[in-house]
């Protein structure tokens, strides 16, 4: 599919690396950003009983003065962050919007606005907050089954690969990663499907496996060429990791895995692949 809505999630305490980034990919294919800035939690309204004695009450008042004072600080440089993007985006030419959201309410508030995107981007910045990276992978990636771009740091972004790698198992998961990610597919130079571990079936994969993806593919105008890999016994990440380097790929399609209770797992295993393997972009789909 053609992507023409794109989210992007911030802090105010985030470089703009992100943004950048989600902006230039939005010039390449001509969609629209939406920038979700993560604002402080508001002060409770509750206030609980006054302390009767007079040094306690007092130091509860100052104590609600230095809530106060952090939370306008923090208000001050959400602003300024607010301000500081649109002007980039501004200067880029494209179509874009750009809101603040309570951080208290990151995960629905970041499924509400998945649901109506094609795609959401997950920089470097993001990728490095063990915080709020998780909460946006769930609203987006699990909350709503839509694709989720993995961009870490030092990796050359584009949703105009010229060779792609894709992680095929003949899953769920795997055909929803390539049928979110055909328009990138079908406009690419070189489209590796991988399989590690292969495993002739008379029922799905088939006796050659690989070929049922790659003869869809093929329907859609992408240029395909199935590969079958032993994994040695190394991990199958590992494998496709190595093969992507070795095939100059672009960036790597492949299904997202996991259940409620593994979505914080999946976010932690992403970080360490990414770090131990080469900086590559990541499609996910699940």
């Amino acid at each position: 599919m053609a992507f023409k809505s794109v989210l992007s999630v911030t802090r105010a305490d985030h470089s703009d690396k992100d943004v950048t980034i989600s902006a230039g990919l939005c010039a390449e294919v001509g969609a629209n950003l939406s920038v979700l800035i993560m604002a402080p939690p508001p002060l409770s309204g509750c206030i609980p009983e006054w302390p009767k004695r007079r040094a306690a009450a007092i130091a509860r008042l100052e104590e609600r003065y230095r809530q106060i004072e952090k939370f306008s600080h923090e208000m001050g440089i959400l602003e300024k962050t607010s301000r500081d993007i649109q002007k980039l985006l501004g200067a880029r030419c494209i179509c874009y919007d750009v809101e603040y959201c309570n951080q208290a309410s990151v995960g629905d508030a970041v499924r509400q606005r998945a649901l109506c995107s094609d795609l959401t981007i997950v920089g470097p910045a993001l990728l490095n907050d063990i915080n709020l990276g998780p909460l946006v992978i769930n609203g987006s990636l699990f909350d709503t089954g839509k694709p989720v771009l993995v961009v870490p740091e030092g990796a050359e972004a584009t949703l105009s690969p010229r060779r792609v790698l894709v992680g095929w198992d003949s899953r769920v998961e795997a055909s929803r990663a390539v049928r979110e990610a055909l328009d990138l597919l079908s406009g690419a130079k070189e489209v590796r499907v991988t399989i590690v571990d292969p495993e002739v079936t008379c029922t799905g994969s088939g006796t050659e496996p690989g070929a049922d993806v790659a003869a869809y593919l093929t329907l859609h105008g992408a240029r395909v060429s199935v590969d079958r890999l032993p994994s040695a016994g190394k991990p199958a990440a590992t494998v496709l990791a190595q093969h992507a380097i070795d095939t100059s790929a672009n960036m790597i399609v492949m299904g997202a895995y996991g259940s409620r209770r593994l979505r914080e797992r999946l976010f932690g295993g992403v970080r360490r692949w990414i770090e131990a393997k080469p900086p590559l972009p990541l499609f996910l789909a699940r």
